[in-house]
């Protein structure tokens, strides 16, 4: 079955001591801007905080601080607003993904 496969290709990515252990909260934000980054889309730290309904915003606003620390995302401030701020993807992050994308691919391969 390819989607057990996946999954147990997925929990070997994430033992990696390259990529920071991340919650099931943290993966959910991730998921969620990585979908809205997918279509080019900005995210704010209000977006951000309100992007999951099953997450208190406060709850969401530690994650973000957690995801920040660990390198998986970055702030970028508006040019014309300094108090707004995006969240962007990081080196780390967009290898993440990759890594992801290549336990996709080999899950489907077989």
């Amino acid at each position: 079955m390819s989607y057990l496969k996946f999954l147990n290709l997925v929990q070997s990515i994430r033992a990696l001591p390259s990529f920071p252990k991340m919650d099931s909260v943290e993966e959910q934000l991730l998921n969620a801007f990585a979908a809205a980054w997918h279509t080019n889309k900005p995210i704010t730290v209000v977006d951000a905080m309100n992007i999951l309904p099953n997450i208190s915003t406060a709850t969401a606003h530690r994650r973000l601080k957690t995801l920040r620390q660990k390198g998986m995302i970055a702030l970028n401030t508006d040019e014309a607003d300094n108090r707004i701020k995006f969240i962007v993807a990081t080196p780390v992050t967009k290898r993440y993904f990759a890594k992801l994308d290549e336990c996709l691919a080999k899950a489907q391969s077989n």
